[in-house]
């Protein structure tokens, strides 16, 4: 079989002191076959941008990085794509930051990508490229006569030409990335916003396939949401549920119900809605006053962005607000961490939790709410309250779902899943986790990968 190569924004190094396998690493494992090839940004800041990649083996797979400069990360990675392209693709338009010399370094560094990626390349490889970071990827490797497959998968939401055109310069974008053979999505409606859009920017519409030919290249695009390895998320979090962390949290319950939220400090996640939301229960509920604790794991992120800083000191505010309004002696409702929580004790921490909150204002599919499905105890599990703007609820309909904009409606879901039947429970726990087995990270990789390959 040909050679897979995949290129992301960001590659850890497995050889390096500390590293973690990231969200995408974990995703892609089994798309990772002995003598696969890992593309991409070292995470590093030099003087000037590498002139070539870094080769490293290991475990079988090559990861061959490049550092950026610092004024390339600054427009390419803080600039163009984390200010303007993502509240765009979130449907933030208001928060879209475009500076066209940001614009124009996204431009330059998809170039560098392109020039130091070609002479790694066999004739036979087969490329995957990921995410927002690199829309113009596709078309840069096709005018240095890359002729290779190249596929391309966006893991965040992709909005119709009503927002897209916001952007200055979004049809370059589409243009660019309808290079590609194969274009994957987390959901139809992504999808459908997609081909819109192609239509609007190139004139071109969609066949009855969901492709389309452009100066007689043609493109294909499919659906295909990621997902876990539930079974192995479940082992880890019946491992987890003895562990001395677990225990902690439980003793410092003393009995209360948790609820739990998980997320990067991010603009996107809704939690400012959120914490109004759980005002709005103690408030509305009072009969849940001292018998629940809410507990908020932001770890931060992108603190170099000016939005990420004020919206930390947003909710530092509302937490403090919901605490010194409803605290005793004895209990404090809110309980708000921004450091990183080891993945496996967060397992354990999903089973213990009755409620998870998985509200963002806008999310490509959310993972979190997978993870809780996954970590439940079939026999006592828990309530999933999802956004109805996450892309999981496009599957994980026996959820229940609200939209994150209504702190009422949030406050009523929570107040349903904490005197929720037991049977109820367990009857929309098993609907949810048969479709968390159905479509794992592995039927991911597999769905994209046998489109690819054809």
């Amino acid at each position: 079989m040909s050679r897979l190569v995949i290129v992301s924004n960001r590659v850890s190094l497995p050889t390096e002191r500390g590293a973690r396998a990231g969200g995408l690493a974990v995703a892609l494992v089994d798309a990772m076959t002995p003598g696969s090839v890992w593309f991409g940004w070292s995470g590093k800041r030099a003087a000037v941008t590498s002139e070539a990649a870094t080769i490293v083996e290991h475990g079988g797979l090559t990861y061959a990085t490049i550092d950026l400069s610092e004024a390339d990360y600054r427009r390419y990675y803080v600039g163009f794509s984390n200010a303007a392209l993502w509240p765009l693709l979130h449907y933030r338009t208001g928060l879209l930051d475009f500076k066209r010399d940001d614009y124009e370094g996204y431009l330059s560094v998809n170039e560098t990508f392109a020039d130091r990626l070609k002479p790694l390349l066999r004739p036979d490889d087969i490329i995957w490229i990921h995410d927002y970071q690199l829309l113009t990827l596709p078309e840069a490797l096709r005018r240095r006569g890359v002729t290779n497959r190249i596929g391309f998968f966006l893991h965040i939401p992709f909005v119709p030409p009503a927002v897209l055109h916001v952007l200055p310069s979004a049809a370059v974008l589409v243009r660019a990335l309808a290079a590609a053979d194969l274009i994957g999505f987390q959901t139809h409606g992504d999808r459908m916003n997609f081909l819109e859009s192609v239509a609007s920017c190139m004139g071109v519409r969609p066949d009855a396939h969901h492709g389309f030919t452009h100066n007689d290249h043609r493109t294909e695009t499919i659906v295909a949401p990621i997902g876990i390895d539930a079974e192995g998320f479940a082992r880890t979090a019946r491992r987890a549920a003895g562990m001395a962390e677990t225990k902690r949290l439980i003793e410092s319950l003393v009995g209360r119900a948790l609820v739990i939220g998980v997320d990067r400090l991010d603009y996107t996640k809704g939690l400012p809605q959120r914490f109004d939301a759980f005002g709005q229960l103690l408030h509305r509920y009072p009969e849940h006053l001292r018998r629940i604790s809410l507990l908020q794991i932001a770890a931060r992120s992108r603190e170099d962005v000016d939005r990420y800083q004020s919206l930390r000191r947003e909710l530092d505010r509302k937490a403090g607000d919901i605490n010194g309004a409803y605290s005793d002696f004895d209990w404090t409702p809110l309980r708000y961490m921004t450091r990183t929580v080891n993945r496996n004790t967060i397992a354990g921490f999903y089973r213990l939790a009755r409620i998870a909150l998985v509200t963002p204002l806008r999310d490509g599919m959310n993972l979190v709410a997978k993870e809780f499905v996954a970590a439940q105890d079939a026999t006592d599990p828990g309530v999933l309250v999802l956004s109805r703007f996450a892309g999981a609820a496009e599957e994980l309909t026996e959820a229940l779902i609200v939209n994150p904009y209504d702190a009422d409606a949030v406050a009523d879901a929570m107040h349903t899943g904490l005197i929720m039947p037991l049977e109820e429970r367990k009857a929309r726990h098993a609907a949810l986790l048969a479709k968390v087995r159905r479509t794992t990270a592995a039927s991911f990789c597999r769905d994209f990968l046998a489109h690819l390959y054809r």
